[in-house]
């Protein structure tokens, strides 16, 4: 999620200050993703350091207003055109995790795999009520925004479960071994070298040298 450009998008709307920018960010991305005000403010700082944005009025209460420059304006039709890159690879602990275990010899990768099924299922089941009890389709604003959000957060609980089921599959076409591995015994290259004593000889010459004075 790019705050960053979140908070432009915003203030294309008009001049907002940082209180009320993470108000907004929060009522029009269904409250999926909490940014503290810390976070606001140090993104309006590189943003205006960018040229993105450049403070305006302060009202009555000390409250700064930010604006959205030219620049600024280029950046979020920019951003609101191309879409989602998504990088290659993972951190989401999940897959890590099941991975990393299937290479680990005397680990039941099975029963690991039931139990997060097991655990997916539930919380897919909670999803699946709050959509039931949030049944009407809005149009609002900031009603539509939540159900979205839910819908994604549904299809991806989906797509967990399904996935889990693939990798029951996987593990049970092959013998738990097959994946294992073993410690490699070649040391890697880059690291801290081990020490070592000198050689013998170099011992030798050492020792009888003479010290400088």
């Amino acid at each position: 999620m790019s705050v960053r450009q979140s908070l432009l998008a915003i203030l294309d709307q008009g001049p907002c200050y940082g209180y009320q920018l993470r108000s907004e960010f929060d009522r029009r991305t269904g409250s999926s993703w909490p940014v503290n005000v810390g976070q606001i403010y140090t993104t309006l700082d590189r943003l205006e350091r960018d040229g993105f944005v450049a403070q305006g009025d302060t009202d009555e209460h000390g409250h700064v207003y930010y604006e959205i420059t030219d620049a600024g304006r280029a950046e979020v039709r920019a951003w609101l055109r191309s879409p989602v890159t998504r990088v290659r690879g993972t951190r989401d602990e999940l897959p890590l995790k099941l991975v990393l275990a299937a290479t680990l010899p005397g680990v039941d990768v099975a029963a690991i795999v039931v139990a997060q099924r097991r655990s997916s299922l539930a919380g897919l089941e909670m999803l699946r009520e709050a959509r039931r009890a949030d049944d009407v389709v809005s149009v609002r604003g900031e009603e539509l925004a939540r159900q979205l959000v839910l819908d994604a957060q549904v299809f991806q609980a989906e797509a967990e479960v399904l996935w889990l089921d693939h990798v029951g599959s996987r593990l049970a076409q092959h013998p738990p071994m097959e994946a294992t591995l073993p410690l490699v015994a070649d040391r890697p290259r880059r690291g801290r070298p081990p020490r070592t004593a000198p050689p013998a000889a170099a011992s030798s010459v050492l020792a009888g040298r003479t010290p400088i004075v």
